[in-house]
């Protein structure tokens, strides 16, 4: 999919800066102040996924935020950056991290 030259960067700069722009699995407010920039370039793009990122929108769960990012970017590249992200001081195997974590739900 085509999307605007600055939907992508937004929800990359969300999932590696999640220690600032989440609070207790929640957007905080500059969290959504960067969400709501791309959200209202997604529903004007792709007007379907309106449903999505109302949901997102309204909640500010990590989990909604997550599912909006992967239907813009892609499942497998979600799951690179929020792994690359909670791996990066150490290796470990990364299916053990995927089972019970939420990215399980993607």
């Amino acid at each position: 999919m085509a999307w605007g030259p600055d939907v992508e960067p937004l929800l990359e700069k969300l999932l590696l800066g999640y220690e600032e722009y989440f609070s207790r699995g929640r957007l905080n407010t500059e969290g959504r102040k960067v969400f709501e920039e791309a959200a209202r370039m997604i529903v004007y793009e792709k007007p379907y996924y309106k449903g999505y990122v109302s949901r997102a929108r309204r909640t500010g769960s990590e989990e909604d935020v997550f599912r909006v990012a992967a239907l813009v970017m892609g499942q497998a590249r979600v799951r690179r950056l929020i792994l690359g992200r909670q791996l990066a001081p150490y290796r470990e195997p990364v299916d053990e991290l995927i089972e019970g974590s939420l990215l399980a739900l993607l």
